[in-house]
């Protein structure tokens, strides 16, 4: 290992910094939130004010109507609320004669952070929505409507909303086995009711998305709205970190709102055209909530009653290998990749861990063991698969600690400063004929950065870890406090995680043997270089502390895990690697090629050509100068 390994670890750590920035607020932007809490309180009172205002105006509304004899759906504009209620095993969904739409979605079999056995994703003050069909005379607004429900049983239900003259607005719904639930639209006997170029109606959905974790700030960093393009079928999403606002000009084929582990996705069998006005706004920490997000939709509708409108929803946990068998349920035939409501990371990332990780994850906890134990057991099987190239990025730190002193003495007389390249050229000389590589210390570690940053992207989210304890972690999804407090202290929170710690510590053990094997192979002003990125390896550990203490304990316990094995494999080198044999070696290879020294090649051959390029440049600037 030398000096370039030791830049390619600095290297690794900012961009780990880099990702973990880009996936979490700011501390402008946690501190702001702060300050800004009495506002939104204000904000929220102000907006309770206006909701209460408009419910009266729409209840005037809805009043006057109700005196109009001639309204069109005059007899559907008063009633009684009632529920009925569709279930399988996997769900059970409320649906509200008033509006004829869901208004309640429990998911079983994932307790809640309150220790409920079940998880409630929302009900009716939390979700809306509301399908507004704009007639020649008369705007029908279905949450308006009282519905009459016939058909029901467990996973059947049709509610219809009759008019005057016979026509009716018909919501159908069939539950699927277990996540997917299929529902249409139909306007019968409604045909003069609307232009006859009328064939799109709108949709209001609404969500105001419940904090179903402890860490408030971690589940809202994986909280968004989330849709997918109908013609190059590409996902994206709004900002998980700022409110945003934004109107989306191609078609969709479905709009999600997703937290950390559970989404509600509704999809459209002839997409949602374009023009679609999506938002996600922030809340504050102590509201219960964690944004409130509003999609304001246009898909077609046959006025005829021909051709209904029909729609799924995908209501359920965010598990990349269920999603999939759902799709399969899916009766539109299109390709609608609601995976991706999984977020494995960027596209290397993701490849790793579609590929890999989550093959390895899953057949590991096919055999029933712990959470923990199967963190453990992947990343004993990564050390195992990079173990060829950290034994060879050690073995060539080995050879240039045993070759130090030849080198020292080989390059002495060139201990002044305007020497260096001279030193350089010198030393990279003499590893050429040892046959040893500088530089073959820094890829091998390079290539362990992509299996780091997608364990980053993994383990927050995946739900097989939720709710699982683990030795002192009570749940591996969020964060393990060993001492908590009510206030919040800027670049700390209100804890501190026992997990991370132990991450931080293991983290600065094996900063302290890299240093301690990067010491003993620099020559000259290389040790004197090295103490200042000494200084930064050590600083590392400390601002990991600052980002990952809010961060799920097992994200935390898999990097304290893989830093302990990495130190340990370290260490064993170390002690069973024999210098004197190494240096024996070495010594038979610079014979061998004596006479007869090895071109450098690759990275090493340029770095040499550019030394010797500089060092041309110097003394042409020397001459200039004369």
């Amino acid at each position: 290992m030398n000096r370039d390994t030791v830049i390619g670890f600095i290297l690794i750590g900012l961009v780990l910094i880099g990702f973990t920035w880009y996936n979490q607020p700011s501390a402008e932007q946690i501190e702001a939130m702060r300050k800004e809490d009495s506002i939104a309180v204000v904000n929220q009172e102000k907006a309770k004010k206006q909701q209460a205002e408009e419910a009266a105006r729409k209840a005037q509304a809805e009043e006057a109507a109700k005196t109009d004899s001639t309204s069109l759906f005059y007899s559907a504009l008063s009633g009684q609320n009632s529920e009925v209620v569709l279930k399988n095993n996997k769900v059970e969904l409320t649906f509200s004669t008033k509006g004829g739409t869901l208004s309640k979605a429990v998911v079983k079999g994932f307790a809640d952070k309150d220790g409920n056995p079940d998880v409630t994703l929302f009900d009716t003050k939390d979700q809306q929505m509301n399908f507004l069909l704009a007639g020649k005379q008369d705007n029908i607004i279905t949450q308006d409507l009282y519905f009459t429900p016939s058909n029901q049983t467990d996973s059947t239900v049709t509610m219809t909303a009759q008019a005057t003259g016979g026509g009716s607005i018909v919501l159908d719904y069939r539950l699927g086995p277990d996540h997917l639930l299929h529902f249409s639209l139909t306007a019968n006997g409604l045909s003069g009711t609307f232009a006859p170029t009328y064939k799109e109606m709108d949709i209001e959905w609404s969500d105001h998305s419940r904090q179903q974790e402890k860490g408030f700030y971690f589940e809202n960093r994986y909280t968004g709205l989330f849709y997918k393009e109908a013609n190059d079928g590409s996902t994206d999403n709004l900002s998980e970190t700022a409110d945003k606002r934004e109107t989306v000009d191609e078609q969709l084929d479905w709009v999600a709102f997703r937290n950390q582990f559970f989404s509600v996705a509704l999809v459209s069998k002839d997409n949602f055209a374009g023009g679609s006005q999506l938002s996600s706004m922030q809340d504050q920490k102590e509201s219960g909530y964690l944004k409130q997000f509003d999609a304001r939709l246009k898909t077609a509708f046959d006025p005829t009653g021909q051709k209904p409108s029909e729609f799924e929803m995908y209501i359920g946990p965010n598990d990349f290998r269920l999603i999939r068998d759902v799709e399969k349920q899916s009766l539109f035939g299109k390709d609608l990749d609601l995976e991706q409501l999984v977020n494995l990371g960027w596209w290397l990332f993701r490849l790793i861990n579609r590929w890999f990780t989550l093959y390895v994850f899953d057949w590991l906890a096919s055999w029933g063991f712990p959470m923990g134990i199967v963190l453990i057991l992947i990343t004993l099987i990564l050390k195992a698969i990079t173990y060829p190239m950290v034994k060879k990025s050690y073995m060539s730190s080995a050879k240039m600690r045993v070759l130090k002193p030849k080198l020292e003495e080989a390059t002495k007389q060139y201990d002044k400063p305007e020497d260096q390249m001279k030193k350089q050229q010198a030393m990279m000389q003499m590893y050429s004929q040892y046959g040893v590589s500088p530089l073959s210390g820094c890829l091998p570690m390079l290539i362990q950065m992509p299996i780091w940053i997608a364990m980053f992207w993994f383990v927050p989210n995946a739900i097989q870890l939720r709710g699982q304890s683990f030795l002192w972690m009570e749940d591996l999804a969020t964060y393990d406090p060993i001492v908590s407090w009510s206030s919040h202290i800027w670049g700390i929170g209100d804890h501190l995680s026992l997990s991370c710690l132990l991450f931080c510590g293991s983290n600065i053990l094996y900063s302290w043997f890299t240093m301690r094997q990067q010491r003993d192979q620099m020559v000259g002003a290389q040790a004197e270089q090295m103490k200042m990125m000494q200084w930064m390896m050590y600083l590392m550990p400390l601002m990991f502390f600052f980002m990952f203490n809010d961060y799920s304990s097992g994200l935390n316990f898999y990097y304290f895990v893989s830093l302990f094995f990495s130190s340990v494999i370290m260490f064993v080198l170390r002690k069973t690697t024999n210098d004197e044999k190494l240096l024996a070696i070495l010594e038979a290879r610079y014979k061998e090629n004596k006479n007869n020294p090895k071109k450098t090649s690759g990275l090493a051959a340029r770095l040499e050509a550019m030394q010797k390029q500089a060092e041309e440049l110097q003394r042409q600037r020397k001459n200039d100068h004369r």
